[in-house]
């Protein structure tokens, strides 16, 4: 039983010879363009070399078919795989904190609130409470500290934690 294979084997290196001259090829592995697979796109080279030793018949019977008896053997498209690498939003603009401090002056200057709100950065509650009370002993008025304290109570209010001062806004 041991010569079959072998002689499957000899069979299957002639063919993959004949294959190699025919379509231009320096190594086998470029032969796996040229052989379909029933999942989709070209034979893995890995696949080529296993089936090579292991089912050498059916590898012959495969190149003959798509190449060495094909008028002009097509390379096939790869399978089509699902998307990977980069994540990152392409339209999302990284600016330096020097770049926010300007554009955040910029906004104040012009008096845009709503700027301001997103370009200043978002404050702790804890800090928002330590500016409010100095604002108030100092007798200051500071509407934008007011508000990062009202989203800084929100934002814990969505995180679940329970303040007890929820019926004061």
């Amino acid at each position: 039983m041991e010569t079959k294979p072998a002689k499957g084997l000899k069979e299957a290196e002639e063919v993959i010879a004949r294959a190699i001259r025919k379509i231009g090829a320096r190594k086998e592995n470029e032969l796996c363009k040229y052989l379909p697979m029933k999942s989709g796109g070209y034979m893995h080279h890995f696949t080529l070399r296993k089936m090579k030793y292991k089912q050498p018949q059916d590898l012959a019977a495969i190149i003959e078919r798509f190449v060495v008896n094909a008028d002009r053997p097509i390379v096939i498209a790869p399978k089509q795989r699902a998307a990977r690498g980069s994540r990152k939003r392409k339209d999302h603009m990284n600016f330096t904190r020097i770049q926010l401090e300007r554009m955040l002056n910029i906004a104040r200057l012009a008096g845009d609130k709503e700027i301001i709100t997103i370009l200043s950065p978002k404050k702790s509650l804890a800090s928002c409470k330590r500016e409010l009370i100095q604002a108030i002993r100092q007798n200051r008025l500071d509407p934008e500290l007011w508000n990062s304290y009202v989203e800084a109570i929100h934002a814990q209010q969505i995180l679940g934690g329970d303040l007890g001062t929820s019926s004061t806004l």
